[in-house]
């Protein structure tokens, strides 16, 4: 009896733990989970598929943020420079995966992730994969105060 009656105690504060803490994702993250998955296209700037820059641009524009086309126009003329040790969520991030320079560009995210549309489609992945961490090169504040509050600021949902 006392193990049925702690059982369903312990059952009570977690749901009671839960559901007074529900929560919705800030619109730049709900707006980036909408797209994870979406295809790598050459070129891409819709759903159907997006490349680097097409999906940095595609997710800034839902929040009526205009950005240059190409990755490098991005780095170059729009927003500050950031340091490294200074990224917030939103921020773009650049990395040079050809060899020649900025070409691949993604929205941190937090946490030490990034978004971005790779070959493999739009995923988040570390800032210190193996692969990214060698090739960053620099990063860029495109959201001032308001709208980085705006947009990064966490919705809370009330219990029904």
């Amino acid at each position: 009896m006392k193990k049925a009656t702690a059982a369903a105690f312990a059952v009570i504060m977690m749901l009671s733990i839960f559901v007074g803490s529900a929560h919705a994702a800030s619109p730049l993250q709900e707006k980036v989970d909408e797209l994870l998955g979406k295809p790598y296209k050459s070129g891409g700037t819709t759903t159907s598929g997006f490349d680097c820059s097409g999906f940095t641009q595609y997710v800034f524009k839902q929040f009526d943020i205009e950005l240059p086309r190409s990755s490098r126009q991005q780095a170059y003329a729009t927003g500050e420079d950031v340091k490294k040790e200074d990224l917030r969520i939103g921020d773009l991030v650049f990395f040079n995966t050809s060899g020649s320079g900025i070409s691949h560009v993604g929205i941190y995210m937090g946490d030490g992730t990034f978004a971005h549309a790779s070959y493999d489609g739009v995923e988040y992945t570390d800032m210190d994969d193996a692969y990214y961490a060698k090739r960053y090169v620099s990063a860029r504040r495109v959201l001032g105060q308001f709208m980085y509050e705006k947009l990064t600021q966490e919705e809370s949902n009330p219990a029904n």
